[in-house]
């Protein structure tokens, strides 16, 4: 298997990498057995030596070509397929795009990128019916004097991290000896660096040294780009690190919910804020209170914290939860669509002008937080009713009504909109996996009810959604500020979608469509603990592993991918899959680990205080301490991501005595 080795020097000029021997370094490649299939990849072993006389530094560039034809590109959490570098480029959100040629800011034929953004170490194309890839260690330690690759049993100092590649005018698949961020370093969607010069990203070579470096190679059959989850279940198994062991899921529950009982709520408003800041200068707290109907609020918070009242037994709290949710359900509405509003300002006045507005193409009603808050509703009726025999007959009638109209709404292929006229509830937009929120909502009230009027509906829609976005690996248009960006958030809907399906009639093809939605989820869980370098996630030994990137446009580790625990659990009881439940143990355990245990653990704010960005890469940093020095989390409680572990904790998962975590 031929592969092309080439460098890019600190003290030189160009930018352009050249073959070794123009630096003065050698190289072999051993090829050691393998079949080259995901369980078996070929093994290389790939020596490089400077024989020149003085140290060299550097990058150093090991490249898989593959015959290209029309390539889709997956570098876990960072690029999917092309990452829609076929659709339009003049967006708000700039996010990282492949796209032959010479296009301009955010596309590119080919990428560079430090290890550590992506959530498992492994580069692959599908092709022509082929999977392609190769993978090899995140990043490279000291031990015995010698640089060698770090592995889950490989114990050593910190030397240097490793970068991955792909290319769309060579064909390509890359590792790296060091890394770039090229051709351009996205610290977020809206804010993006040019390339740095080599400094401290370089990989150094004394006089003589050599370094020898393993790398496994794939190359094997299948039907669909669903196919390189067969390769990521092995790579996972290669490199898992568990989450630190920090906590149990009861008392994560009372702390967190604790906290946004006492912090959080608003009462003059009826409901939670946004975000919740310590003012130490005037010993209080502010609020920036940006209050939505769901995502980042709203019915997010409440039906968490309404949860972990029914399992705590906290009737206050309980009834502050009942309040928030009673508000949206008498209020809300748009009695021109029949279509609930999904923000409302300081006043109490309802609209569609929620903070995402202005990023939006589009305005009018979304399906994104339409579904999302009809699940919500369906989910504390589903829990009053069962945890405290409470019926609310008014929940289910409001959510009924909301579902179908939004039936109606559907085009041709079963999809729902994306954005729904302000004025008459029509469908403007389409093109987005945000309406699996409606379908999820649709398939629990079916559950829930027993009736399957429209359950032949939800199985245009559910194969729909199945065909155009996970049989191809990448789902886009869920949440509202990321430009239709390829994302994790928009899964969990249709995880909980077919999760319902599959209750209600027990065909076993929404089984395994759950499974391609996970595994697809799991490409942006991190399978390792990256080893960060920025307090206070360094501080306290804060882990990545079974924390989930939000998106390739928002490239953060976030905590919304632990609201489907119930799922996987579900999906685990129903099948015993041993992959399934190790990678939920790690979701459980992580959220267990990544709030204030105790006050200021994280250098600020209260116990059971949480944000929702963790910057597992330092390429990410934007908050800085008072000082100015980095931070690698904000500093605030926000009590929608709280309410995401919350809901992981306080679901199905509680009713185990013993946690079914193990074989």
């Amino acid at each position: 298997m031929e592969l092309i080795l080439s460098a890019r020097s600190k003290t030189g000029e160009s930018t352009d990498y050249t073959g070794l021997e123009k630096h003065g370094l050698s190289a072999s490649v051993q090829l050691t057995g393998g079949t080259g299939g995901p369980k078996e990849p070929f093994l290389a072993t790939v020596t490089v030596r400077n024989d020149a006389s003085t140290a060299w530094t550097g990058v150093i560039h090991v490249e898989m070509p593959f015959p290209k034809t029309a390539p889709r590109y997956f570098l876990p959490a960072f690029m999917y397929g092309t990452n829609r570098g076929e659709a339009p480029l003049n967006v708000s959100k700039q996010f990282p795009r492949l796209r032959d040629g010479n296009p301009a800011r955010p596309a590119s034929p080919w990428w560079m990128v430090r290890s550590d953004r992506l959530s498992h170490p492994a580069a692959f194309v599908y092709d022509n019916g082929i999977i392609y890839g190769l993978s090899a260690s995140p990043y490279f330690i000291r031990k015995d004097g010698r640089k060698q690759q770090w592995n889950p049993d490989n114990e050593g100092v910190f030397y240097q991290y490793g970068g991955y590649s792909c290319s769309l005018s060579k064909g390509t698949v890359g590792y790296t000896l060091g890394y770039e961020n090229a051709p351009w370093l996205f610290i977020k969607a809206t804010l993006v660096k040019e390339r740095a010069p080599l400094e401290d990203n370089c990989f150094e070579l004394a006089a003589g040294e050599a370094v020898s470096f393993a790398l496994e190679l794939y190359e094997y059959e299948a039907e669909s780009e669903l196919g390189v989850n067969a390769a990521m279940q092995e790579i996972y198994y290669r490199y898992h690190q568990s989450p630190r062991k920090a906590g149990d899921p009861r008392t994560a529950v009372a702390d967190l919910s604790q906290a946004i009982y006492r912090y959080a709520w608003l009462p003059k408003e009826l409901s939670y804020s946004g975000f919740v800041i310590e003012d130490k200068a005037n010993g209080g707290y502010r609020y920036n209170k940006i209050f939505s109907l769901s995502w980042t609020n709203g019915l997010s918070v409440a039906v968490p914290v309404l949860m972990a009242a029914l399992r705590l037994e906290e009737e206050s709290m309980r009834q502050q939860a009942l309040i928030c949710i009673d508000n949206m359900v008498e209020h809300s509405l748009n009695p021109q669509t029949g279509l609930p509003f999904e923000a409302y300002d300081n006043e109490g006045i309802w609209s569609n002008r929620g903070w995402w507005f202005d990023g939006m193409h589009t305005p009018g009603h979304s399906s994104y937080l339409i579904g999302q808050a009809a699940y919500y509703i369906l989910k504390a009726y589903d829990y009053e009713k069962r945890l405290k025999q409470c019926v609310h007959d008014d929940w289910l009638d409001f959510v009924t009504n909301i579902l179908v109209r939004m039936e109606e709404t559907k085009n041709t292929d079963g999809e729902y909109p994306y954005i729904l006229s302000n004025k008459t509830g029509a469908g403007l937009e389409y093109d987005a996996f945000s309406g699996a929120w409606c379908m999820a909502a649709m398939a629990y009230r079916s559950w829930l009810t027993g009736d399957k009027t429209y359950l032949e509906s939800l199985r245009r829609s559910e194969k729909h959604y199945h065909e155009a976005y996970i049989q191809r690996m990448e789902c886009y248009g869920a949440p509202l500020d990321a430009d239709k960006a390829v994302d994790s958030e928009g899964i969990l809907a249709y995880i909980k979608a077919v999760r319902y399906l599959h209750a209600l009639t027990g065909d076993q093809l929404y089984l395994s469509h759950m499974r391609d939605a996970i595994d697809y989820e799991f490409t942006f869980k991190f399978c390792y603990n990256s080893p960060v370098k920025i307090p206070p996630l360094s501080k306290v030994g804060w882990s990545s592993s079974g924390g989930s990137v939000t998106s390739t446009a928002n490239p953060h580790i976030h905590p919304m991918s632990s609201n489907i625990v119930d799922e996987l659990l579900y999906y685990v009881e129903n099948t015993g899959d041993p992959y399934v439940r190790s990678r939920m143990k790690d979701t459980v355990d992580w959220g267990c680990q990544t709030y204030n245990r105790y006050d200021n653990e994280f250098d600020y704010g209260k116990k059971g205080w949480m944000s929702e960005r963790f910057c597992h890469s330092e390429g990410l940093v934007t908050e800085v301490y008072s000082d100015g020095s980095p931070a690698s989390t904000w500093f605030c409680l926000m009590p929608w991501a709280s309410g995401c572990i919350i809901e992981s904790l306080a679901g199905d998962l509680w009713e185990y005595e013993h946690l079914p975590l193990e074989e």
